[in-house]
């Protein structure tokens, strides 16, 4: 659990606006062949995630920072991408009072995260105000010895996943993964790349609720933006864009935060 200077108040009136776009209660008897995804990150209004590449940037005011930890705190797993790791050291924990944390994932498939005891997920593992990572690297991808020693020691480990012809995991061997390992949920935040891959399709079917957090802010170009790749049909014309329904708009603080589903 959190330390209490860390531990951060839930507001009363905040489980009932985001519990109809989360996953149903823990089921231990579910036989689903792959968990509910939540897709959420924060963005600028140039849909902008970060300044640039690697940059850490904070988007997200209190509120809806408080928002985002009880997301986590009804998600089995939460996922990033290995660039949002060597980018941001993120903690991928709870701090609601009383919360779960998750069990973070992080998608690497070349297992370019060169981590050590320091990074802040392993720190708040080492304390129990967290849990350490499950990495899913490539199959046939070289794993450090020392790194292997590390993770496990705090509760981690590396899961295989087969790669496609580009080298790059596919979601549906990702999500599978996730589901043999007993996550009924999983929270997808990031980063760039991760994102915009599920807003593709047919990879959106996998995406069962979105919540997207909007700052008041431009971060001008450059950044690093949420924009999925066209689709096109065999005579190469356009598909129909994404789009969502179902849709509700929150107000926390300065932000606002949507919630919605892929229309199908």
């Amino acid at each position: 659990m959190p330390s209490p200077s860390e531990t951060l108040p839930l507001p009363p009136s905040l489980p009932a606006l985001f519990t109809p776009h989360l996953p149903p209660s823990p089921n231990p008897n579910s036989s689903s062949s792959r968990p509910f995804l939540t897709l959420t990150f924060a963005t600028s209004l140039d849909s902008a995630l970060s300044l640039a590449p690697g940059v850490r940037t904070t988007l997200s005011g209190p509120e809806s920072k408080t928002m985002t930890h009880y997301l986590r705190s009804r998600h089995s797993a939460i996922l990033i991408g290995v660039g949002t790791a060597l980018a941001d050291d993120p903690g991928l924990n709870c701090r609601i009072e009383g919360g779960a944390s998750p069990r973070p994932i992080i998608l690497d498939p070349k297992a370019r995260w060169a981590f050590g005891e320091e990074v802040k997920v392993l720190q708040l593992a080492g304390r129990g105000e967290g849990k350490a990572p499950f990495v899913f690297v490539g199959a046939g991808v070289q794993v450090d010895d020392g790194r292997r020693e590390v993770l496990e020691r705090y509760g981690g480990k590396y899961v295989v996943v087969e790669k496609d012809e580009r080298g790059r995991f596919r979601w549906t061997d990702v999500l599978g993964a996730i589901a043999r390992e007993g996550f009924e949920s999983v929270m997808v935040e990031g980063g760039g790349e991760v994102i915009n891959s599920l807003l593709k399709a047919p990879e959106n079917e996998l995406v069962d609720s979105v919540i997207v957090t909007v700052a008041p802010t431009w971060l001008g170009k450059g950044g690093v933006v949420v924009s999925p790749e066209r689709t096109v049909d065999a005579n190469g014309e356009p598909k129909p864009p994404v789009r969502l329904t179902e849709v509700e708009w929150h107000p926390l603080g300065e932000d606002i935060v949507l919630c919605g589903k892929i229309k199908r």
